[in-house]
């Protein structure tokens, strides 16, 4: 058992967010050095702690605040599995955004929460107890407002009230969850399943609900998910973090956490509780898929988008199987290479070529093509296009499904992707098939002025490149299907 490791792992998130928050605005070098620096220490201390965790070893922290009452930080296969997605996505998100936001005001702020804001997920990651979750779970909720609000504009402002609206009755439903269910069992590690045998069904019932509500809030199930297309009047990096980083997979990682690791699976399905979490995941699976095709405006659609993917991981959890749970885990990773590259290529669209909406992308495909075949790849995967990520987890989600032995999963799987296809295939063919409009350059040297500076380009074609080699590679065994199987085998299997 070694207990530095996490320690230090999160410290490489939050060590540069709070010397940032110091720096003045013309230290540049300083501010970059210390992002990118801490997001490739980051990167090295979890490779190697995968190969720890791997082998077997528990990497275990714990820290008394009052008697009884304990900050616990608990490395375990699941946990590194949010975490090396966040770490990845940190590095090439902060390269992202120090291109985007190159010259602007406010950097050092934008910087010092965007670091903080990893810092806790990583500590969602590696909490041990629901204390120690409950604590970076708000600490992740004042760590993105301020990123969510960060233009200053009327818009940004009024998702930054919206974002709150949601999220702070979100957490008193946590936090009473919490108290509840502690108050009658005692303190709850992840460690090993709590001793729930002495609380009446009816008690595990209503706590298991205000779980659901409390954290359903940044898993953006419906009809909790409003925040989430409100807060599109972010910044493209901001977004690019909510939908692929840090808040909605947080809350899709907590429901994992109580449905495993609290109330353990079986138990859920004895309470029938299983069931109905499955159907409010597919409510909204398909309710996300049919909003995204009406929206306009390219980040709503994403958005919505998100909403609807982001369940497929509550769906998986909720079908008590274990080839839907693998198909569920290895979804949060499969999904945030995607929705990553789409909402960094979105951002590039509206920072080099003035494109906003739908409609406005005719012709981009030719004049920026890295971009645009970076956004097909993603758009692709998310339909379920094989051999990219998405089609991995929708194929063992199906076949998870009939295995749990809930057939109607299947329908569910084929009108989203049908869906999907709806909303995405449309932008593809505005992209390549349609002429430009003349206030795009003509194609030439002209138009290589649009995909610069690189640090907007390389980062979606990484994020597009790696979701269609986790698919290529879902064999492999470094591959993260090999260590969401692990995963499932180790601890979740019946």
């Amino acid at each position: 058992m070694n207990g530095l490791l996490p320690v230090l792992i999160i410290a490489t998130s939050l060590v540069p967010a709070l010397v940032t928050f110091f720096l003045a605005k013309d230290q540049t070098g300083w501010r970059n050095g210390l992002n990118l620096g801490g997001a490739v220490l980051k990167i090295a201390l979890v490779g190697f702690m995968l190969a720890e965790v791997g082998a077997g070893t528990l990497h275990e922290t714990r820290f008394l605040l009052a008697p009884g009452l304990a900050l616990v930080l608990r490395v375990d296969a699941l946990a590194l599995l949010f975490v090396t997605l966040s770490a990845a996505l940190w590095l090439l998100t902060t390269i992202y955004a120090i291109a985007y936001f190159d010259g602007t005001r406010d950097l050092s702020r934008f910087f010092g929460f965007f670091s903080l804001c990893v810092a806790a997920t990583t500590g969602i990651a590696f909490s041990g107890t629901l204390v120690t979750f409950f604590v970076f779970y708000e600490l992740l909720t004042l760590s993105t407002w301020p990123l969510v609000v960060h233009k200053g504009d009327a818009a940004s402002l009024s998702a930054g009230r919206r974002y709150l609206a949601y999220t702070m009755p979100g957490s008193a439903a946590l936090l009473a969850a919490i108290v509840w269910l502690e108050s009658a069992v005692g303190p709850i590690a992840f460690a090993q399943p709590a001793a729930l045998e002495a609380v009446d069904e009816t008690t595990l019932r209503l706590v298991f609900a205000l779980f659901v509500v409390g954290i359903g809030v940044k898993a953006a199930l419906v009809p909790l998910h409003g925040w989430l297309p409100a807060a599109m009047a972010a910044p493209a990096p901001v977004s690019a973090l909510l939908h692929a980083v840090a808040v909605v997979k947080a809350g899709a990682f907590g429901l994992a956490r109580v449905v495993h690791d609290v109330y353990g699976i079986e138990r859920v399905a004895a309470l029938g509780l299983a069931t109905p979490l499955a159907f409010v995941a597919a409510l909204t699976i398909l309710y996300g898929s049919a909003r995204a095709l009406q929206q306009v405006d390219i980040k709503r659609r994403l958005a919505f988008s998100t909403v609807s993917q982001v369940s497929y991981i509550v769906l998986g959890v909720a079908l008590a199987g274990p080839l839907a749970t693998i198909g569920g885990l290895v979804h949060l990773v499969h999904q945030g290479l995607m929705k990553v590259t789409l909402f960094f290529c979105a951002g590039a669209f509206a920072e080099r070529a003035h494109i906003h909406r739908v409609d406005e992308l005719a012709g981009i495909g030719p004049r920026m093509p890295w971009t645009a075949s970076a956004f097909s790849i993603g758009a692709l995967g998310m339909i379920g296009v094989p051999p990219i990520a998405g089609f991995v987890s929708k194929w063992y989600l199906g076949i998870g499904a009939l295995q749990a032995g809930q057939p109607w999963v299947v329908g569910v799987l084929v009108a989203s992707s049908l869906l999907n296809a709806s909303y995405f295939l449309p932008l593809l063919y505005r992209m390549w098939f349609l002429p430009a409009p003349e206030t795009l350059p003509a194609r030439g040297p002209d138009t290589r002025a649009l995909e610069r500076p690189l640090g907007l380009i390389a980062p979606p074609v990484a994020t597009a490149l790696a979701a269609l080699a986790v698919g290529l590679l879902a064999a492999s065994p470094i591959s993260p299907l090999a260590w969401t199987t692990l995963i499932v085998e180790r601890e979740y299997a019946p």
